[in-house]
């Protein structure tokens, strides 16, 4: 059985008349992400690309900054069990000093934390490596226009389930191609294995490039946006509040409701060309 859809049956009613028929569910499991073998957080994701999750949200919450930084990452279990899968150990570099943070506290960077946005502001300003406000690069409006066809056109699993989010990686050092798509229940957690997938390929910080996810731009994302130093977030949907304000903070351009050929600017509408 695929580890990233099941299958169920399900009734159907369509105008009072029922029919059984199977249906492809996109699979949720839980990932225990552990720092040299002590527990550090536990996300619900689409099992898949499990370390590069782990390393772009230790990237994109402060610990790690390059690949060097981690030394191996495998998956364990309990003694004499079988292993899920669902639990991986990430060893740090001995240069690397660990979490400071209060992990009770879920971090600087959930949207349910608590913590004030002006707190979360300086947390993220402090905390980060790398400035996209110093990045020069500049997007037609066109090719961003392009973009969400580009992105839907490689989501497999959504076109099975319906049930997934995705981030994409498109790469203007490259002409704008797209370079990785990542699907997840956790639009979060899509962004972090896109991250993932760069501090693989010792591609941070992620000049030239713009990020585009299928939902709604939170703080969260643009927070890891930042983070990992991309200069253009875009996305299909709304931004927050606290999303503009931080783009606003770091010189982040973002874009909301990219449908079609119309878009909002909300913050650095000077990358935007034509």
């Amino acid at each position: 059985m695929s580890r990233i859809t099941q299958r169920r049956r399900v009734s159907r009613l369509v105008a009072g008349e029922a029919t059984q028929r199977p249906e492809t569910l996109v699979v949720e499991e839980p990932l225990e992400i552990r720092l040299n073998g002590e527990p550090l957080t536990v996300t619900m994701r689409t099992p898949g690309a499990d370390v590069e999750l782990a390393q772009g949200f230790l990237l994109t919450e402060g610990i790690i900054a390059e690949r060097d930084d981690v030394v191996t990452a495998r998956f364990c279990g309990p003694k004499d069990a079988e292993n899920t899968y669902n639990v991986l150990d990430v060893r740090l570099a001995p240069h690397v000093p660990p979490p400071t943070v209060d992990i009770s506290r879920n971090f600087y960077a959930t949207s349910s934390c608590g913590i004030c946005g002006k707190a979360s502001l300086d947390a993220v300003r402090l905390a980060g490596r790398y400035h996209p406000a110093e990045d020069p690069v500049e997007v037609s409006a066109a090719a961003l226009s392009a973009m969400p066809d580009q992105l839907r056109a490689a989501q497999d699993v959504f076109a099975s389930t319906g049930g997934l989010h995705a981030a994409a990686l498109f790469d203007f050092d490259d002409g704008g191609a797209m370079q990785v798509v990542r699907e997840d229940v956790g639009r979060h957690n899509a962004v972090d294995k896109v991250i993932g997938w760069a501090l693989e390929r010792r591609r941070i910080p992620l000049t030239a490039t713009v990020l585009l996810v299928s939902g709604r731009a939170s703080f969260e994302l643009t927070q890891k946006a930042v983070m990992a130093g991309i200069p253009v977030l875009a996305a299909v949907s709304a931004p927050s509040s606290l999303a503009v304000d931080l783009a606003a903070e770091c010189g982040l351009t973002l874009v909301g409701f990219l449908r079609g050929d119309s878009m909002n600017v909300y913050s650095r509408p000077d990358r935007i060309t034509g």
